[in-house]
């Protein structure tokens, strides 16, 4: 898609947002909404750095905003799935998602579900799940394991898939499909979105993410140029070393 194309109208709580960290949006933050809104899945491939975690959540945050909210969204019920390997779970969530959901006051629930979770915590998040569930492909299959499996799922609109490049191709990629085409089957609207750093063959991650032969279904978004490094060398002088 080029990069002149045209994007949805983003709604105004995000851009006022996004004016108070002194950002603007990029554009392949805008072409994630705009997947959204035209009911496609998404693959993006951006550097680390770009912003791409944030993108992934955006549709879900402008779903939730007062200006977008839309008829069929439920007060109540798991609307967005983030799935991710564990260790990248706190630091993305903590930057990329319960800030903006605070600052923008927006009525959406968070809560992580991992193997470390409480039982209490997982038995009321299969009658009581919150707007955005945070977890990995193992805890994924449990839950769709449960003979409730179809209620706690019934309503899902969208998932996330983070850091897909880092196992696709690994058995934990294998198990997430199976739970793709699963979760597919018990919410047809579902749409996938999957985030990845820079990769060689990005049609083979949106064959991955198609999930059953749909290809053309899948927007493939190229992200722009990450923050440049920053890097400082000490050199050695009269002054203390500072972990001396």
């Amino acid at each position: 898609m080029s990069s002149g194309s045209k994007v949805s109208e983003v709604p105004p709580e995000i851009t006022r947002w996004f004016a108070t960290q002194g950002w603007e949006l990029r554009r392949h933050q805008q072409k994630a909404i705009r997947a959204a809104d035209e009911g496609q899945h998404m693959l993006l491939v951006a550097d680390t750095g770009s912003g791409k975690t944030l993108a992934g959540f955006l549709p879900t945050l402008a779903d939730f905003t007062p200006s977008r909210q839309r008829a069929q969204l439920q007060p109540d019920g798991l609307h967005t799935l983030y799935v991710s390997p564990l260790k990248a779970l706190s630091n993305d969530v903590a930057r990329n998602l319960l800030k903006p959901v605070e600052e923008m006051g927006l009525p959406i629930r968070v809560e992580t579900r991992s193997g470390d979770t409480s039982n209490e915590r997982k038995r009321r998040q299969r009658t009581q799940p919150p707007h955005i569930l945070l977890t990995t492909p193992e805890s994924l299959s449990l839950m769709l394991s449960y003979p409730d499996s179809e209620q706690t799922f019934g309503g899902l609109k969208r998932i996330v898939i983070d850091e897909v490049h880092s196992f696709a191709n690994s058995k934990r990629g294998d198990l997430l499909a199976l739970c793709l085409s699963r979760l597919q089957s018990i919410s047809p609207s579902l749409r996938r979105s999957a985030l990845s750093a820079t990769i060689a063959d990005p049609h083979e991650y949106s064959a991955w993410l198609a999930n059953s032969g749909e290809r053309d279904s899948v927007m493939l978004v190229e992200g722009e140029d990450g923050a440049p490094p920053l890097i400082e060398i000490l050199l050695p002088n009269d002054q203390t070393i500072p972990w001396g």
